[in-house]
């Protein structure tokens, strides 16, 4: 296993903080500390940030997109070795961690292609206004344990593309693959351009309140988010939130529900339903709810939980010990009000934090189990009479980060602008894409990443107005 360690200004520096362990989901045990950084040290990682900056800013687009392309081949390099941290911190199964290193390349290289246009408003004699795109300066990063490796990436990558050097916070459940990554990352670019701290809440506080960092961008909760924006205010930063998602499904009456099943489970219990983007919520009609929890529930049965890096593992642990708690209490809240647990309902009997996929009829809105995100591996099926109805139910929720309409396209189609979320699938969820847009309305966050709008929001408007 490598010397893990934070990178200030280009350099592997040790933690000044007490050690975090990293617990292997799989056990339950821990079978490493990460470095925590100080306050203090963060200060540091800001001060060496902005010293890159000051340069870094007047790169051209063409050094940027080299240095990006240089960032993807040395992921690559080392995609084995960030495969096996990712399963061993995350606890997803190694052929989805695989994917995520390939995501991570894969993103890294589209933020590399895009292109950051000057705009032209005006042009005529004696007159040329164009709008021009500067970075911000210093980026400070949160990230969260489901996506540790995808979701650094998504957030540093654009960052960099558009000029701007980054002070990356991984959360302490996942440090490893990110303090890995940052190493990885600054040995092929120019030192203090990208920088890593890790620590609990009380560094990401200095972080959301720091004068020195000009942009945050963070993927997480709800509640961590309104936080965020309260201690922001100090130096009016930018912000990008992806917060929660209690994502609604709505399956249309008549639809052949055995040719959606797979494609139901797979977007619900993705990453053991660990993603703000998967489907938590799942409305069918009246008449043919029991016929999709029996062909949901044969698909659990059918998954082989264990270790990541056991062979022939399809679904792996949740992440961590609060979130299991979570999971469980909202099942027996469940069962507390006379819901059926159709299959699973219950942690497994071996070491580790197993939760066997669970699927839950006879429950609507009001009960905790859909009202809440659950993010975990249990799926409410809740029934409807009309589509009106599933609209309104679907809809009535604090959150609106993605939703998906399942059924003849057509008529799918003409009902998903309905939908009050970011995002709406018709025949799919949880589909994000490099060059497409994502992000939360209502209380599911605040600004798009990916694509041009997601890259545009690590800069600041600049406009030129030229006469003569």
């Amino acid at each position: 296993m490598p010397d893990f360690t934070l990178t200030i200004g280009g350099q592997n520096v040790a933690g000044a903080a007490r050690p975090i362990p990293v617990i292997d989901p799989s056990t339950g045990q821990a079978f490493t500390e990460s470095p925590a950084a100080t306050v203090a040290q963060l200060d540091q990682a800001v001060d060496a940030a902005a010293q890159a900056f000051a340069t870094w800013q007047h790169s051209s687009h063409a050094e940027r997109s080299a240095a990006l392309e240089r960032v993807a081949g040395a992921i690559e390099q080392h995609a084995a070795e960030l495969a096996d941290l990712v399963v061993r911190e995350q606890g997803k199964p190694l052929a989805l961690a695989q994917m995520e290193v390939g995501g991570a390349v894969a993103w890294t290289r589209a933020a590399a292609a895009l292109l950051i246009p000057v705009e032209v408003i005006e042009q005529r004699e004696g007159k040329r206004i164009e709008l021009h795109r500067k970075p911000l300066g210093v980026v400070g990063s949160i990230t969260p344990w489901n996506w540790p490796l995808m979701i650094a990436v998504w957030h540093i990558m654009p960052a960099l593309r558009a000029g701007n050097a980054v002070v990356i916070k991984p959360s302490p459940f996942t440090p490893l693959s990110t303090l890995r990554l940052v190493q990885i990352m600054a040995s092929v670019l120019p030192a203090g351009l990208v920088n890593s701290v890790v620590g609990e809440a009380e560094v990401g506080q200095a972080m959301a309140e720091h004068p020195g960092i000009a942009k945050l961008v963070f993927t997480g909760s709800t509640r961590t988010g309104q936080d965020i924006v309260r201690r922001a205010a100090g130096n009016l930063k930018r912000l990008t939130l992806e917060l929660g998602g209690n994502d609604a499904a709505i399956v249309l009456p008549g639809t052949d529900t055995a040719a959606i099943a797979e494609g139901l489970f797979a977007t619900a219990f993705l990453n053991m339903g660990q993603t703000c983007a998967a489907l938590k919520r799942l409305y069918v009609h009246e008449s043919q709810v029991d016929a999709v929890c029996e062909q949901l529930a044969a698909i659990a049965a059918r998954q082989v939980l264990g270790g990541g890096l056991e062979p022939g593992v399809t679904f792996g642990p949740v992440q961590n010990a609060p979130q299991l708690a979570r999971v469980e209490e909202l099942v027996q809240d469940a069962r507390a009000q006379g819901a059926r647990i159709v299959c699973g309902g219950q942690r497994l009997d071996r070491p580790g934090y197993f939760y066997a996929p669970t699927i839950v009829a006879g429950l609507s809105n009001g009960a905790r189990l859909v009202d809440e995100e659950q993010f975990g591996p249990v799926l409410p099926v809740i029934a409807y009479r009309t589509v009106d109805e599933a609209v309104a139910l679907a809809n009535a929720s604090s959150m609106g980060l993605g939703g998906s309409v399942w059924g003849e396209v057509q008529a799918a189609t003409a009902l998903a602008p309905r939908l009050e979320c970011g995002t709406v699938w018709v025949n799919g969820h949880a589909e994000v894409l490099p060059h497409c847009p994502f992000g939360g309305s209502k209380m599911s966050g605040v600004g798009v990443e990916f694509g041009l709008d997601g890259l545009l929001e690590y800069t600041q408007p600049q406009l030129l107005n030229i006469n003569g």
